[in-house]
C-alpha cells in the first residue's frame, strides 16, 4: 500500500476542536512538522476532513 506524507501548514487556533483532534491524531503537534502515514481509507478521510490545514504528497 502507498504512503503520504502529512505536513501540518496552517495553524489548528481558531479551529473548531473537531479540527484540532484530528490534527492531533494524525501525530502533528507545530506548524511545519511532518508524518508518514499508510494511504488507508481511514488515514485518507481523515486528512481530508482537515485539507485546508495540511498539505500531503506520496512517497516511495
Amino acid at each position: 500500500m502507498a504512503k503520504i506524507q502529512i505536513t501540518l501548514v496552517r495553524s489548528t487556533i481558531g479551529q473548531k476542536p473537531e479540527a484540532r483532534a484530528t490534527v492531533r491524531s494524525l501525530g502533528l503537534r507545530k506548524i511545519g512538522s511532518t508524518t508518514i502515514k499508510e494511504a488507508n481509507p481511514a488515514i485518507l478521510g481523515m486528512v481530508r476532513r482537515v485539507q485546508h490545514l495540511v498539505e500531503t504528497r506520496e512517497v516511495e
